[in-house]
């Protein structure tokens, strides 16, 4: 992430370090630190991408991970499923979407409003009659400003790892973590 001078004292209280913790990470001195955050000095060109390289490398550690806001409980139905299945899990569990998954493979989606659709048009008695294609699936590293946007046009999306579907977040799971943040 490129930075302005002026957004140094911000970013660094943010990450929660001291003046010379930064200037430690950085290969800086303190003095400079205070000095560029009072305004009194223009630093050098290299010192200022020593300062930036130090705070994008600490963000991003500090960054917000899928595997954190994940929900870890994973249920699904199978494409074989009758809709009255698929309508009785989503009762049980108060949710409103279930991920297909068929022999540990993600297929599709089922959610209230496919199933709405598919009574209303007579479409078929079993979830792969009425699924819709399957959500996008990440890694349990994915940062959440990444799920955040698929999550604009998808309702879930499924999280992995090496290969095993290992959870899922929603919208109502973004928006808990937000919550918790403020």
């Amino acid at each position: 992430m490129p930075y302005e001078l002026d957004e140094i004292k911000k970013v660094r209280k943010k990450i929660g370090l001291t003046q010379t913790q930064l200037a430690n990470r950085a290969g800086v001195s303190q003095s400079l630190i205070a000095k560029i955050e009072s305004g009194r000095i223009d630093p050098t060109y290299t010192k200022t991408q020593k300062i930036f390289a130090a705070l994008s490398e600490l963000e991003k550690k500090e960054e917000t991970k899928a595997n954190q806001i994940m929900t870890a409980r994973l249920i699904s139905v199978s494409p074989s499923d009758s809709i009255r299945e698929a309508i009785a899990k989503m009762k049980k569990f108060q949710i409103s979407q279930l991920p297909v998954i068929d022999n540990h493979k993600l297929v599709g989606l089922v959610s209230e409003s496919t199933i709405l659709e598919a009574m209303l048009n007579s479409k078929g008695n079993h979830v792969e009659d009425v699924m819709q294609e399957s959500p996008p699936i990440v890694s349990k590293t994915t940062s959440v400003q990444v799920v955040s946007s698929l999550l604009k046009h998808f309702p879930m999306v499924i999280v992995s790892e090496g290969g095993k579907l290992v959870g899922l977040i929603t919208k109502s799971d973004l928006l808990g973590n937000l919550y918790r943040e403020l």
